[in-house]
């Protein structure tokens, strides 16, 4: 006989994440029970949850808390089908030993598309050169730019965003500098990077790009002081969380030094509050938070999702598991 399962999630992130076919393929493996429940329609209704020995959710999926878990008395094994598994997680879900896999390495893959084609595109100061055609009405002055060959990038973090833009940069003539606490020199190898220090990789990098995660260690980690020791011309990328940067110091730092360039994808608070510099700032570049996963993209989550349930189901290790002790140290 088949687990019983259920979807429950956003439902605008249930379309996008768990497309048709994938939505077939869950039901040819589970016996998927009931029709979608978003977190408000199990709250209404939790005794749709009596049968459920399986999950498959994404971001907006409930907080597995004790009345949740209560109510879920069978439930062996969630499949989240997006990154971080924070919101949904409690302490009393972690006591039930109930397995959770996450698309988180998915997710992954989006963002350092995009941080590459930042991280090329700045070593051109490709941004500096249109805002200030843009601002000035005429083609500005030649100013010398690193360029693609022979310069150095520095990597903040190799977790898996971190570990795949290392790789996607392989075929280009570049140097590659990261920190990591954790990172070992068989990483270092693997990857084809140098190991150094947070304060070298802003003082030898043309282009810093930060992948750590935000935790309350890394919090402010990056000050002002790390911007003004950048080299002329430099820029930084932000596609990890706004909290691991001390924007006020970084705001200071980039009104003394035009030569800078930030790409923001992600701030705090997020969006920035009205009337922040962030906004005006001629070297600040600000995204709204679309390096992840979006639209299209969503279903390689999905994917993902469901093909942790066939492993489970097969009895096959899960490549995505996430413990107690790696989520602590995960985005």
């Amino acid at each position: 006989m088949m687990p019983k399962g259920i979807f429950i999630l956003d439902a605008e992130a249930y379309e996008k994440i768990y497309g048709k076919a994938l939505r077939d393929e869950a039901a040819k493996l589970i016996d998927i029970y009931a029709q979608p429940q978003t977190p408000e329609s199990v709250k209404e209704n939790p005794s749709i949850l009596r049968d459920a020995e399986v999950i498959l959710t994404g971001w907006g999926g409930p907080v597995m808390d004790e009345e949740f878990l209560a109510a879920a008395p069978n439930l062996k094994a969630v499949f989240y089908g997006a990154g971080t598994i924070k919101n949904v997680v409690t302490d009393a879900f972690w006591k039930r030993g109930i397995i959770i896999t996450s698309a988180y390495a998915a997710n992954a893959v989006p963002v350092a598309e995009f941080t590459l084609s930042q991280i090329l595109f700045c070593l051109k100061r490709g941004w500096h050169h249109a805002l200030a055609i843009k601002r000035d009405g005429k083609y500005p002055p030649r100013t010398p730019v690193p360029g693609a060959y022979g310069s150095t990038v520095g990597i903040i973090s190799l977790g898996m965003i971190g570990r795949i833009v290392c790789r996607l940069l392989q075929p280009f003539d570049l140097k590659i500098i990261a920190y990591d606490s954790f990172a070992t020199p068989d990483t270092a190898s693997e990857l084809n990077v140098e190991l150094v220090g947070l304060d070298d990789v802003f003082a030898r990098a043309d282009v810093v790009s930060l992948h750590a995660p935000w935790l309350k260690e890394t919090e402010g980690m990056i000050t002002g002081e790390h911007f003004s020791a950048m080299k002329p011309n430099a820029s930084f990328i932000n596609t990890a969380r706004g909290a691991i940067v001390r924007e006020d110091e970084m705001i200071e730092v980039l009104r003394a030094r035009a030569d800078l360039t930030v790409v923001l994808d992600v701030t705090f608070p997020e969006p920035p509050e009205e009337g922040s510099p962030l906004y005006t700032l001629d070297n600040v570049i600000l995204t709204p938070h679309i390096a992840g996963s979006m639209d299209g993209e969503c279903r390689r989550m999905g994917d993902y999702a469901v093909a942790e349930l066939q492993r489970w189901l097969a009895g096959e290790p899960l490549r995505w598991q996430i413990t107690r002790e790696k989520a602590d140290i995960m985005a």
